[in-house]
C-alpha cells in the first residue's frame, strides 16, 4: 500500500467515525421526532420501505401457497377473521377509514382496493412487522387459517359491499382454533370497559353493519361523534303519598274499666 493510498484510508476512516459521532449525537439529543403523526423524512421513509419490501420479499419468495387458495370455502371462512382481526386498519369494500387507519404512520394499505402477493400476506399476517403496528397473528393463529386469511386478500379488491357483507355472513366469524377473544373482549383476551365496548377496534363491525338494509333509522339516532354515550336513566312515575295510619287503640285495663263505672 502506498503512502497515498494509506492517507486515503486514513482520512476516510477519520470521516466515519465523525459522522457516526454526530449521528450519536442527534439521537441521544432527541432530534429525530418520532410521533405518528410527524412524517418520517423521504430519505428515511425510503430506506424504511426498501428495508420492509426486501426483508418480506426475501422470506416470503421462498413459501409455496396451498393449491386450492382461490376456494371458496378458504376465502368464506378468512373473510370472518379478516373483518374481526384486519378491517379496522385494512378496511373492506364499502367501509370509511377508522380511528385506527387514520392514526397508525405509516399508513396501513387500504387491502380492498390493493392487491398483495398471498405469499408476502401469509408471511406478513403470520410474522407481523416491526414498530408499525402490525401484530403477529402466528402467535395464535395457525398457520391454515392464516392462508385462508390470505386467500381472502386476492378476492377482496373484486368484491362489492355487499358481496363482502355476505361472505362475512357465511364465514362463522372470528373462529381460528383457539385464542379468539370473545364479544366484548380485545385481542389481548381483557374484559373491555363497559363504555368502550363496541368501539376503537370494533368501529369496523359497526360500519359495515351500517350499510344494512334498515341500518339508517338507527343510525339516526347514534351521536354525531361516534362515540357510545351514557343514556339518562328514564324518570320513574312519582309514587302517591300514603297517610300514615293511626295506631290502634290500647284495649283499656281493669282499672281503666273500674274507674268508669265509679263515675
Amino acid at each position: 500500500m502506498t503512502l497515498t493510498t494509506r492517507k486515503a484510508a486514513v482520512a476516510v476512516a477519520i470521516a466515519a467515525t465523525a459522522l457516526a459521532a454526530a449521528a450519536g449525537g442527534l439521537v441521544f439529543a432527541g432530534v429525530y421526532d418520532v410521533g405518528a403523526d410527524t412524517p418520517h423524512t423521504r430519505p428515511v421513509y425510503a430506506l424504511l420501505e426498501t428495508v420492509r419490501e426486501r426483508s418480506i420479499a426475501a422470506r416470503a419468495d421462498e413459501l409455496q401457497a396451498p393449491p386450492d387458495l382461490n376456494s371458496p370455502a378458504r376465502i368464506r371462512q378468512g373473510a370472518g377473521n379478516y373483518q374481526a382481526m384486519c378491517s379496522g386498519c385494512h378496511l373492506a369494500p364499502g367501509m370509511q377509514s377508522t380511528e385506527l387507519s387514520r392514526g397508525l404512520y405509516p399508513a396501513p394499505p387500504d387491502l380492498s382496493k390493493t392487491p398483495v402477493d398471498p405469499r408476502h400476506a401469509f408471511w406478513t399476517i403470520k410474522h407481523g412487522i416491526k414498530a408499525s403496528g402490525m401484530p403477529a397473528w402466528g402467535a395464535s393463529v395457525g398457520d391454515e387459517y392464516i392462508w385462508n386469511m390470505a386467500a381472502l386478500l386476492q378476492a377482496l379488491p373484486s368484491m362489492d359491499a355487499a358481496q363482502y357483507r355476505a361472505l362475512v355472513a357465511e364465514s362463522g366469524g372470528h373462529s381460528h382454533g383457539g385464542g379468539e377473544t370473545a364479544a366484548g373482549d380485545d385481542h389481548h383476551g381483557r374484559s373491555a370497559p363497559a363504555e368502550t365496548q363496541g368501539h376503537g377496534h370494533h368501529e369496523a363491525v359497526s360500519q359495515l353493519a351500517a350499510s344494512e338494509p334498515g341500518a339508517a333509522s338507527e343510525s339516526a339516532h347514534a351521536p354525531a361523534d361516534g362515540k357510545p354515550h351514557a343514556h339518562a336513566p328514564t324518570p320513574k312515575a312519582p309514587t302517591k303519598a300514603v297517610a300514615p295510619q293511626a295506631a290502634p287503640a290500647e284495649p283499656p285495663t281493669d282499672e281503666h274499666q273500674a274507674h268508669e263505672h265509679a263515675h
